[in-house]
């Protein structure tokens, strides 16, 4: 009898054991009183091998409202050290989809001297905007893809990432009123970071109109 509970609980450990997409996963924050958004930082193995939008909310309602205060409007970096956690439920289709989880809120790179503004936060997450596996093989395009984030006056452009090697960037700007949600594709200059300019003209909007670059990374994208 002994034995047979002893099997039966080595098979419910086993079916409950996390999968490939377990571990911790770091991610950009920004956003504003218009929205909040998380983007995975993603790597071309796993368990990072996803690139992932989110739009999001901190459970704390004070907390909320500090946060997008403090990122309404700017481009500094913040970035979300989170629980660990498998990055498959963030997936549309999972049976267990992830609605919440914990972490610091972080001013700065989490693994680069930054520093805790809001410790142990609970993330919600609202809507899934991207979720998408990453190839590791080797891939050139000759266009860089962008997808808008948001609707409002303040979007965000977030880089498809499609090549190999590649550079992970998000773009903060200022939308016209009515103004279309559509992608957009610019040349691509190697792992240059794209101006202020080739992105306007890909928007059809003035220079002044881009706020500046969020983030902008290539180290894990090689």
């Amino acid at each position: 009898m002994r034995r047979a509970l002893l099997a039966l609980a080595l098979i419910t450990g086993g079916a409950g054991a996390a999968d490939a997409t377990y571990g911790e996963h770091g991610m950009a924050l920004f956003g504003g009183k218009q929205g909040l958004y998380a983007a995975h930082l993603p790597m071309f193995h796993a368990p990072h091998d996803y690139q992932v939008v989110l739009q999001v909310h901190v459970a704390d309602a004070a907390t909320d409202a500090a946060l997008r205060s403090r990122l309404d409007g700017k481009t500094a970096l913040w970035t979300i050290a989170p629980e660990k956690f498998e990055l498959s439920r963030l997936s549309p289709a999972s049976a267990a989809p992830l609605k919440q989880f914990k972490a610091d809120l972080v001013l700065g790179h989490f693994e680069q001297g930054g520093k805790t503004q809001f410790p142990a936060s609970t993330i919600v997450v609202d809507k899934v905007l991207m979720y998408r596996q990453l190839s590791p093989a080797q891939k050139t395009n000759a266009g860089a893809s962008y997808v808008q984030i948001g609707s409002g006056r303040q979007r965000y452009l977030v880089k498809r990432i499609d090549s190999r090697p590649d550079f992970d960037h998000i773009v903060s700007y200022l939308a016209a009123s009515g103004a279309s949600t559509g992608d957009i594709t610019l040349n691509k200059q190697a792992l240059q970071e794209p101006t202020a300019q080739s992105l306007a003209d890909a928007l059809h909007v003035p220079a002044s109109a881009i706020r500046g670059t969020v983030y902008f990374y290539t180290d894990d994208l090689k």
